[in-house]
């Protein structure tokens, strides 16, 4: 994951403050054009918390915005955190003070690893496509893939060679790649359609990459009637006009306070004007901080974490982006 849209740092809750983690910067290497990598390794002790492929991590800067990037390197390096990071046309303020600002022995203080994107080790045949720096967390499944001797293809796309990341990377780890860049093939996309209707039912079809992309990846699974489809977006989607056109009540369930929460303002801001210990960063429905239990009424879903059983199963929402259908929530919060 890499997300570069603005967003206020503070994240409410004191145990994620207090679960951060002080890294300091190893090496960084030119990995593409406006790509870099970012090797981290623990301030203290040898080790960093667990993690497993297709996870990201929150980068609090200096500068008082947090950004979340995808991990690249394999779960079993303990002793090191590798980042890739896409150096944003439009960067407020995350990647280009990464690009242009960060130094090898500086400190950043980050969040442990969380994980919506998670691969199924286990699954007879997986295809996995990466658009651009969606490569990121592709690399680490491939990997993971590969080691484990399991049926994958890895198809790695973007405008050109020379905007590809990792593909020294790639070339090592062998087996079933496929690269497209654009520019080699008269400015052409690659063929979704062609490349998912060869794939057996029973795959799981992974993609990361631009908006535009995974749009086509999910409509393209569906024509070829492939049921498990994973997605990550490094950026939200394009904003769905709520249902709701009232205001509706959230019950607190450990305390038992009830809080209204205005027509078009945001549950998150409810909360945290009532000084609600929640936690939170994105701010957008990306990357997965605020996920809260839901125990009662029907949520208006708009986030881009949850799959659409997650949803139906109407136990948890991101309290940032997502609402309510009914009158009342119940949530599992103080």
């Amino acid at each position: 994951m890499m997300n570069d849209s603005t967003h206020d740092a503070n994240v409410g809750s004191q145990a994620r403050l207090q679960a951060r983690l002080q890294a300091r910067v190893r090496t960084l290497r030119h990995e593409a054009q406006r790509i870099a990598s970012i090797e981290l390794v623990p301030v203290e002790g040898d080790v960093f918390p667990p993690f497993t492929p297709g996870a990201h991590l929150d980068v609090h800067l200096p500068n008082g915005l947090t950004r979340s990037y995808s991990l690249v390197n394999a779960p079993e390096e303990r002793g090191r955190y590798v980042i890739g990071v896409l150096h944003d046309a439009k960067s407020r303020g995350g990647s280009r003070w990464l690009h242009e600002e960060l130094r090898c022995g500086a400190t950043l203080s980050i969040g442990a690893p969380r994980n919506h994107f998670a691969l199924d080790e286990a699954a007879s045949s997986t295809l996995l496509v990466a658009g651009g720096i969606g490569v990121t967390p592709m690399l680490c499944m491939y990997r993971k893939l590969r080691e484990r001797g399991q049926t994958v293809q890895f198809v790695y796309c973007a405008r050109s060679r020379g905007q590809a990341a990792f593909l020294d990377e790639l070339a090592a780890l062998g087996g079933d790649v496929l690269l497209h860049f654009d520019d080699e093939h008269d400015g052409l996309p690659f063929d979704l359609a062609a490349c998912l209707a060869r794939q057996p039912k029973d795959v799981h079809a992974y993609c990361c990459g631009p908006g535009v992309m995974l749009d086509a990846f999910q409509a393209a699974c569906a024509d070829a009637g492939i049921a498990n489809v994973h997605i990550e977006r490094f950026a939200a989607s394009a904003p769905v006009e709520s249902t709701q056109r009232t205001g509706y009540t959230v019950e607190l369930a450990r305390s038992g306070r009830t809080l209204f929460v205005p027509a078009g303002k945001p549950l998150l801001d409810v909360l945290l004007d009532a000084a609600v210990d929640v936690e939170y960063s994105c701010r957008e429905g990306l990357c997965g901080a605020c996920q809260t239990r839901v125990l009662g009424g029907c949520v208006d879903h708009r986030d881009s974490v949850l799959t659409q059983s997650e949803r139906a199963a109407n136990d948890a929402m991101m309290i940032c982006v997502s609402g309510a259908q009914s009158g009342t929530l119940v949530l599992d919060l103080a």
